[in-house]
């Protein structure tokens, strides 16, 4: 592999290409976004990752346009660009672009890497596909805990429904007649409470 982010070595060369390998990773992360309910990466990002400008990978995208399927990729809408504009300040740049961009799902990111035949964009293709695959798992794991705790919810409702009843009861304001007046109350004069 030569040069690239797979090349072995011994050493502190090793240190370096796993501390390096650890940067795309969190770099790729950090870069996936939820568009449409899809995990996705966008042009430019994709871009950046690959070590190619945003012009030449959408410019490879369009010679290559069958290898794209609605599935792979899609436009933003103007909507989706401001939303996505607004929530990300890595991608403020956008925000004047008159071209809206293109996001690419998992397997677009892929197909983007063999489009731009560059050795960079195939060995950070390695990169990309881990990020989505540990996204995808955090998802699964987060998806089995709300199940879980929606049956002990139910489970337990109704042992519990008793003490959130009286944490309620302890909540409400009480009434001002159900109160007892504090102080001392002279019994000659009824509205009087000082000595």
């Amino acid at each position: 592999m030569g040069g690239g982010l797979g090349a072995a070595g011994t050493g502190t060369g090793d240190t370096m290409a796993e501390n390096l390998a650890l940067l795309l990773k969190e770099q790729v992360t950090r870069s996936i976004l939820v568009v449409r309910n899809h995990r996705v990466m966008l042009d430019a990002d994709l871009a950046k990752i690959y070590g190619a400008t945003t012009k030449r990978l959408n410019e490879q995208v369009k010679r290559n346009r069958e290898r794209f399927p609605p599935d792979f990729m899609f436009r933003l809408n103007a909507a989706e660009k401001a939303k996505v504009v607004a929530n990300c300040d890595h991608l403020s740049k956008l925000k004047f672009s008159p071209v809206l961009p293109f996001a690419f799902t998992e397997h677009g990111a892929i197909m983007a890497a063999s489009v731009l035949n560059s050795q960079l964009a195939i060995e950070v293709s390695v990169y990309v596909v881990r990020a989505f695959i540990q996204l995808r798992e955090a998802l699964a794991t987060h998806k089995d805990l709300a199940q879980k705790l929606a049956e002990l919810e139910k489970k337990y409702d109704a042992r519990f429904r008793i003490v959130f009843e009286a944490i309620e009861e302890l909540m409400a304001p009480a009434d001002a007649d159900d109160r007892k007046q504090i102080g001392f109350r002279n019994r000659e004069f009824p509205g009087n409470t000082t000595p």
